[in-house]
């Protein structure tokens, strides 16, 4: 699709100063008018600075301060009331640590307009990841395989956080009453664009270890998602049995 002027481009940070410069400058270097919304969690070390001195000289970055690490999904639903607010039509998560390419998200955005939900997947033919030990992929993979059996999804990389959400899409979502937080947030509003009836599609990506930092990641995130999953599988299964 041509790039809307109504496009959100949405960057969840927590300590991310060692990237979330380079990555905007990236993206301004391709996409030099795209809104960027910058949601940070009070980070530490500097991040709000950065994009503090970027905004000085960009009127399309913007950043929403949050007084606490709440967790990714937290930071999405309060990024997406901000565009729905503002009219945003498309609506992108990416990545602050380099791990979504920009050129990919050309790829995504040249896409976009055929979906409601357009998924940067790494599991797809032309996907790969790229600097991942064998343990992370293994996992990730079982989380997609198991999302995809129990919630009945036709989508090879159910967890990816490289997406653009249609604003019809955020609205079936129905934010408030999103029970993940972690990365299964990724895999329950999937799963409601799924249970609406919209198209969903998946782009090849390739998927890089972050460049600097640590990884976010920890058992609690992945056992929030386990256990979300499982749930909602089971009361779909039931709803089966209910109405046979």
């Amino acid at each position: 699709m041509e790039l809307s002027a109504n496009s959100l481009l949405l960057i969840p940070t927590y300590n991310e100063a060692l990237n979330v410069g380079t990555l905007i400058n990236e993206i301004r270097s391709i996409f030099p008018t795209l809104q960027i919304l910058v949601i940070d969690d009070n980070s530490s070390d500097g991040t709000v600075e950065i994009i503090n001195q970027l905004m000085v000289s960009d009127s399309k970055i913007e950043l929403l301060s949050r007084p606490e690490k709440t967790g990714l999904g937290n930071a999405y639903r309060a990024g997406f009331a901000w565009g729905l607010d503002r009219n945003s039509e498309y609506f992108i998560e990416m990545d602050a640590d380099h791990s979504h390419r920009v050129a990919d998200l050309e790829k995504l955005l040249g896409q976009a307009d055929k979906y409601d939900l357009t998924i940067g997947s790494r599991w797809v033919k032309g996907g790969q990841i790229i600097g991942w030990a064998k343990h992370r992929e293994i996992l990730s993979r079982f989380g997609s395989g198991y999302s995809r059996i129990l919630l009945g999804l036709n989508v090879r990389d159910c967890t990816s956080g490289f997406r653009v959400f249609s604003r019809r899409a955020i609205g079936v979502i129905c934010l408030g009453n999103i029970e993940s937080n972690g990365y299964g947030f990724q895999v329950e509003t999937l799963y409601r664009v799924h249970e609406a009836g919209l198209p969903v599609g998946e782009v090849p990506i390739t998927f890089v270890e972050r460049r600097e930092g640590v990884s976010k990641m920890h058992s609690g995130i992945v056992f929030e998602a386990m256990w979300n999953v499982s749930k909602f599988g089971f009361f779909r299964l039931l709803s089966k049995f209910k109405f046979k």
